[in-house]
């Protein structure tokens, strides 16, 4: 890869972190979903990876910018597999993160 590519995408991984974290502390719900839709678009046309933190921040079915407490409602399950539970607001879509620790920590 030239240069210039590289120089282009690490230019465009600092837009995206930026438009997120943006997006993340906006107090209007429209401005941030198209902050976060405008850092999609930019990772879509650069061809690169959003990092698994900012992944986790789109809703898996209907693609919407989900902010935890906000746009996202979070549950720890009480199940025997431990796992936090993630509803997306918006379309009502639920997933889980299953959480793995080891005892002897």
């Amino acid at each position: 890869m030239s240069r210039k590519k590289q120089k282009v995408k690490q230019i465009a991984r600092e837009h995206i972190d930026l438009l997120v974290e943006y997006a993340l502390h906006e107090k209007d719900d429209h401005l941030a979903a198209k902050q976060a839709r405008q850092a999609k678009k930019i990772a879509m046309h650069q061809r690169i990876r959003l990092p698994y933190e900012i992944r986790q921040l789109y809703c898996k079915r209907c693609k919407a910018f989900i902010v935890p407490g906000r746009s996202a409602r979070v549950r720890v399950g009480r199940a025997k597999t431990k796992a936090v539970r993630i509803t997306c607001l918006k379309c009502g879509h639920t997933y889980r993160k299953i959480l793995i620790w080891n005892k002897d920590l």
